[in-house]
């Protein structure tokens, strides 16, 4: 009677694969969108559905032109379509978006060898493509449930105007990007992906740490900083990235601390109001460093 299976590891498996853990994060990201539609309008909602409808196409035109198993299925350009709408000026012209899409999925995603091999965040990169390609309407902001442009609150904050207040930051009634506005719908999403155990603390802890104790000592509200532009969802959705992030726990807090860091100097120091978006693009860059670096030490081998 056989009593043993032998046979190489891993000997323990999670019950998620990729394709679950994917329209997990889809779910998550629900509640901001509906959020940033509330908001903003149906000008957001046909944002949302043109970019990641976009993202889906356009990821499986360039995987069945190159050739490769089409896998719009697991769920992976779905994300990428709507993290990319909810980083987004909420009245962008449609145009835009199906380019940052298709840069996203194409450019950035595809031309890397597709979901598990690219080096960069698709979303963010996307975003930056834009930003350098249209300034003018990647900044370009309205006030909730009407069509009057304003400035977000770091921008006001950092010329020195009245900004909005602690609640009205929380709930998202406030100039910004589709999604990043409501930190309450972000933080349901986050915890929805903490329960579920697809994301854990150290980026985000350390993340969201670095940017408000630095804003204590260098004398800005720090509960301002961590409630304001980017920072709750690029925290929990952006830098908790399976592909692009380090793969041990110290190795995600350190990523988690750059971007802190670089954000802060950004906002502070910087020609521009938010440094979400470029800490997290640089981090990426420094993510095979850090994970040769901090690689656990096997037990019984030297150092």
């Amino acid at each position: 009677m056989k009593l043993f299976n032998i046979s190489s590891g891993p000997h323990v498996r999670a019950a998620e694969d990729a394709t679950m853990i994917m329209w997990w994060v889809v779910i998550a990201l629900l509640f901001p969108t509906v959020g940033g539609i509330y908001y903003f309008g149906w000008p957001a909602a046909w944002l949302v559905a043109t970019v990641t409808l976009s993202a889906v196409i356009g990821e499986m035109v360039f995987q069945w032109l190159a050739k490769r198993p089409v896998t719009i299925v697991d769920g992976s350009a779905v994300v990428t379509g709507l993290l990319l709408a909810l980083i987004l000026p909420p009245t962008l012209p449609l145009p835009m978006g199906v380019i940052g899409a298709i840069a996203a999925v194409v450019l950035v995603k595809g031309l890397f060898g597709g979901l598990g091999y690219n080096i960069f965040n698709p979303a963010l990169a996307a975003r930056a493509i834009l930003l350098a390609s249209w300034p003018v309407a990647m900044t370009t902001w309205v006030k909730p449930f009407e069509t009057v442009t304003t400035a977000t609150p770091l921008y006001l904050a950092k010329i020195g105007q009245a900004t909005p207040g602690y609640w009205e930051l929380f709930l998202g009634n406030r100039a910004g990007s589709l999604g990043e506005t409501s930190i309450l719908l972000l933080l349901i999403g986050a915890v929805i992906l903490f329960v579920k155990k697809i994301i854990d603390w150290p980026a985000p802890a350390a993340y969201i740490g670095t940017v408000f104790i630095a804003a204590y000592c260098l004398g800005h509200d720090p509960l301002f900083n961590v409630l304001s532009g980017g920072l709750i969802l690029g925290a929990f959705f952006m830098a908790t990235d399976y592909v692009t992030v380090p793969v041990t726990t110290k190795g995600r807090f350190i990523f988690g601390l750059g971007c802190g860091v670089i954000t802060v100097l950004i906002r502070f120091y910087g020609g521009f109001p938010e440094g979400v978006n470029y800490s997290i693009l640089f981090m990426n860059m420094w993510t095979p460093f850090i994970d040769v670096h901090v690689r656990p030490r096997v037990l019984g081998c030297k150092k």
